[in-house]
């Protein structure tokens, strides 16, 4: 069964393929052959832009747990020996202070839709039942409609989409090394979330991005990339107007 048949989501399909198609050629007497490639990148600004105020409540989110650091430190030394009080005393306090030790994954869940729907206007070759003209794009001469993967396990071998899907993932690991620099997670002493193993698998994350890039056609992968290039530095502007506590 073709899921992308059943009515909603091929309506979704379509008018998605139609605002990127009329976007597409509007840029199309400047970008060219590109203009597809520029018109995601444009998607994904607007949909960062929308996503302001959502990296604003991440980054009071953050200060505020480095601010309550001390006090699970203490909960944690306190109920060291009575796991299931410490959980319930812990999330106490997270209700209290408005917040969440999960806060901040809404940007992620918020843009979990774009991504899929790049994904799938860029994989199929109709959309609700008419020819794609969005795989008829390039970025410098690499299809947007090819990932990584499929070009060098099925074929056929394109140098441009080699280095072009190349340049973006090594965009998107520089970004995540500065990422994992400067914003360190801040530890509470015994806290399973302060252990090596899962601090090491925290670190990793900041990589799953790249990891995803070399499955997905190009054009989710700029979609991608151009995401973790504003990630950062909306976080770096955000941190200076939010500054964690010089002492947690």
């Amino acid at each position: 069964m073709d899921i992308y048949a059943f009515g909603p989501i091929a309506a979704i399909l379509d008018a998605a393929y139609g605002a990127l198609t009329a976007l597409s050629a509007l840029l199309e007497p400047l970008a060219g052959t590109a203009a597809s490639a520029a018109a995601v990148i444009l998607v994904t600004l607007l949909v960062r832009a929308l996503l302001i105020p959502v990296g604003i409540s991440q980054a009071k989110a953050e200060q505020t747990r480095a601010r309550l650091a001390p006090r699970l430190r203490e909960l944690q030394k306190r109920h060291k020996k009575n796991p299931e009080k410490l959980q319930r005393e812990t999330m106490q306090l997270y209700k209290d202070e408005n917040t969440s030790p999960f806060a901040g994954c809404l940007p992620v869940l918020a843009q979990a839709p774009v991504i899929g729907i790049l994904y799938t206007l860029f994989l199929r070759t109709d959309i609700a039942g008419h020819a794609n003209e969005l795989l008829t794009h390039d970025l410098f001469g690499a299809s947007l409609g090819t990932s990584l993967v499929t070009m060098l396990f099925t074929g056929p071998f394109s140098l441009p989409t080699l280095v072009v899907s190349g340049v973006l993932i090594a965009i998107m690991i520089v970004v995540a090394e500065i990422t994992r620099r400067i914003f360190r997670p801040v530890a509470v002493d015994d806290s399973p979330m302060s252990s090596p193993g899962m601090l090491g698998m925290m670190n990793a994350l900041h990589y799953l991005t790249a990891v995803f890039a070399v499955f997905v056609p190009l054009a989710a992968g700029l979609y991608l990339t151009v995401t973790v290039v504003w990630t950062l530095v909306q976080r770096v502007i955000l941190r200076r107007r939010y500054p964690l506590p010089t002492s947690v």
